[in-house]
């Protein structure tokens, strides 16, 4: 149960907020002024304190200032009759949660303090989970300064730690893969495996092998028995990425191992239990998906049990800033260089669409760093992108792996141009293994 402080140099106002407050389930003490309010707010803990702007011996805007000089914590709303928006402003200033004008209504005062309960909350739990991801180096774009994204954060922290089904959507690039990796390492399941599969990437013949395993005979060429994802991720969280692209078929099979918590490997007779938490991701709009009966709709509201949805990087803006930088510096770790963004270069890239989300502006950069031998990246340096942007209405416009492909074969060429062909600085510069570096020269046909 919260408590609440009420401060006011009103007696009928104290009586009648300590009245209501009750009956809405809160623990209310009150006192007749700022001076003892603040004796009293110092030596116990409140959630929430009620204060009058306007009371003998220490106003409300004082108390509220030594309140927090001396670290209190508790939401502070205050309430005056006097001042209007001006109050409201340096109420703020002060430190102060919320405003409310006098006279208020009985049911406005307790909505503002379940609002202030909700908000406060939202901000804990998007905390508590950002701290629980401060040391996982590897997740990348984990950043939620707006609202639409603090949002899935939150949600996140309420489900991790639940060993429900959850399905994840957004557009292509928008971080589905970073998000199932947080909810994996906020669970009790983090010190166990976690495993992703794209479901588009791999042929109808061999995806049932790779989900399920199979036993030596099952069909020509196994030679031996294989382990599946589900036994290899058992203990832990298994993602199912492009999870709209199942075949039919397999949509039966994966319906039946969440049901019931078994697999069977292709060609065998047993069943094997397996305790495997399953993630799914999309951008399909699976809804409509089972209206044309692409997919089951069975399968759809099993994995539907919570739904994630990630928004475009077009509607939330303020994280393109953080999330730039947070790529620069990585690419200063990996580069082993001094690489940062200007303040032009940054309100330049938040102006723009990215129509390939979180994963474009982070390809954009690189390959701006990648091409570019300055410390500091100018918009200038983003020229590519931006003619980019002003394609020809008539020009072809190819799929987004196209463009990814394109600025691979870009950043390998200038890589190459930058180090007089010497491979291997070139992969040292890209960040990539020579072996790789070998593959892509060899897949794009860089002479």
């Amino acid at each position: 149960m919260k408590r609440v402080l009420v401060v006011d140099d009103e007696p009928g106002l104290r009586q009648s907020l300590g009245l209501l407050l009750s009956d809405a389930g809160y623990t209310v003490t009150a006192e007749q002024n700022g001076r003892r309010a603040l004796e009293r707010a110092t030596a116990e803990s409140f959630d929430v304190i009620l204060c009058d702007v306007r009371m003998p011996e220490m106003d409300g805007l004082t108390f509220l200032r030594h309140y927090r000089e001396r670290g209190g914590s508790g939401l502070v709303i205050v309430m005056s009759a006097y001042g209007g928006e001006d109050a409201a402003i340096a109420a703020m200033k002060e430190g102060a949660y919320d405003y409310i004008p006098k006279p208020f209504r009985p049911d406005e005062v307790v909505l503002t303090l379940r609002k202030a309960e909700e908000r406060e909350g939202l901000r804990q739990e998007v905390a508590g989970l950002k701290a629980q991801l401060a040391a996982a180096p590897e997740e990348r774009g984990l950043v939620a300064e707006s609202a639409p994204m603090r949002q899935a954060l939150a949600l996140v922290a309420r489900v991790a730690e639940h060993n429900t089904t959850i399905l994840i959507t957004g557009e292509s690039g928008t971080g589905k893969e970073v998000i199932a990796r947080a909810i994996h390492r906020a669970s009790p399941r983090a010190g166990k495996a976690f495993i992703g599969i794209n479901c588009a990437a791999i042929p109808e013949a061999l995806l049932e092998s790779e989900l399920f395993g199979h036993v030596r005979g099952a069909f020509t060429g196994a030679s031996v028995d294989k382990t599946g994802l589900f036994e290899a991720a058992n203990g832990g969280t298994l993602l199912l990425d492009e999870i709209g692209e199942l075949p039919t078929g397999l949509q039966a099979k994966l319906l039946r191992v969440l049901q019931e918590g078994e697999i069977r490997r292709v060609g065998d007779q047993k069943t094997r239990k397996v305790d495997v938490r399953v993630l799914a991701a999309t951008a399909r709009d699976l809804d409509a998906e089972t209206k044309t009966g692409r997919f089951r709709e069975d399968l759809f509201y099993r994995l539907n049990v919570v739904a994630i949805e990630l928004p475009p990087l077009r509607e939330r803006r303020q994280d393109i800033s953080p999330l730039a930088r947070l790529f620069a510096a990585r690419l200063a770790k990996r580069f082993a260089r001094p690489l940062s963004l200007s303040d032009a270069a940054t309100a330049w890239l938040e102006q723009q669409e990215w129509p390939g989300n979180v994963r474009e502006l982070e390809n954009a950069i690189e390959r701006a760093a990648v091409l570019s031998n300055k410390e500091t990246l100018e918009p200038s340096d983003f020229s590519d992108t931006a003619d980019a942007r002003r394609t020809p209405h008539d020009a072809r416009v190819g799929t987004l792996d196209e463009a990814v492909e394109a600025a691979e074969r870009q950043a390998i060429t200038a890589a190459l141009s930058a180090t007089n062909g010497n491979r291997r600085e070139a992969a040292q510069r890209l960040g990539v293994s020579l072996r790789t570096l070998f593959y892509k020269i060899d897949r794009y046909g860089i002479s």
